[in-house]
């Protein structure tokens, strides 16, 4: 992996709607309209925001009827959230972590 992949895989993981949609996708695959109801954020921003996602393989997408259904990517990703949690509960006992 080259440093422009990790920069763009941080990158969208950085941006706080990105941010807010994975937390979302972690609890359950939504639609877009769900999406934007949960972070309380424009459905242009959101589809944006899902497209660049996407692009990254940070989430899938599915199509049920006329709707898209998204989700987080289960090989890679919800993993490394796992990582995360597991990280914080161990090493993270201070104020900067409390969040």
């Amino acid at each position: 992996m080259t440093c422009s992949a990790y920069y763009m895989f941080f990158r969208n993981l950085a941006n706080p709607l990105k941010m807010k949609i994975v937390i979302e996708l972690r609890k359950s695959s939504l639609s877009v309209n769900e999406i934007t109801d949960k972070v309380n954020a424009e459905q242009s921003k959101v589809s944006h925001a899902l497209a660049n996602l996407k692009a990254c393989n940070i989430v899938n997408s599915r199509v049920e009827g006329k709707q898209r259904i998204y989700s987080l990517n289960k090989k890679t990703i919800v993993p490394i959230f796992n990582i995360i949690d597991e990280h914080k509960a161990s090493y993270c006992k201070g104020a900067c972590c409390a969040k």
